[in-house]
């Protein structure tokens, strides 16, 4: 018997999808885009601007796709995106395609969320972690 469960992942043109263990094929789309649209992709090139010259504090999830933990927080981050709309940007940063970033902030495992304000980066959280807890970090800078 095959064991079958879901997981997010990339498809072909990176798009976050949420897929099947076991499909054949790329990557089985169930209820399309697995990233909430309060949350904006960040790269190495875009990184100072979305996040060091944010007016918001900005919570940073910094990702890959091969990373099982980092797709069971990818949900969590979502919720809290949405609840937090106008107070604080979430953003994804994926580590395997923007290596500079992750070196610059010491991100030696992920998933790691590391929180922003002014510039400045006031809080790191390294692992999965409950929604609670990264609500508890929010709550103190926005």
């Amino acid at each position: 018997m095959l064991l079958r469960y879901l997981f997010q992942a990339h498809n072909a043109s990176g798009d976050l999808c949420l897929a099947m263990a076991g499909a054949k094929g790329e990557c089985e789309k169930f209820g399309g885009s697995m990233t909430s649209a309060d949350v904006v992709v960040v790269t190495d090139a875009n990184f100072d601007q979305e996040v060091l010259k944010s007016e918001t504090p900005v919570m940073v999830d910094f990702w890959a796709a091969w990373c099982g933990p980092c797709r069971a927080l990818a949900p969590i981050v979502d919720e809290v995106a949405t609840s937090y709309t106008g107070k604080l940007k979430v953003a994804k940063l994926d580590v395997d395609k923007n290596a500079a970033t992750p070196n610059r902030y010491n991100v030696r495992g992920i998933p790691t969320l590391l929180i922003f304000k002014d510039g400045k980066l006031q809080e790191q959280i390294v692992g999965y972690v409950p929604k609670e807890t990264i609500e508890k970090a929010v709550q103190k800078h926005v």
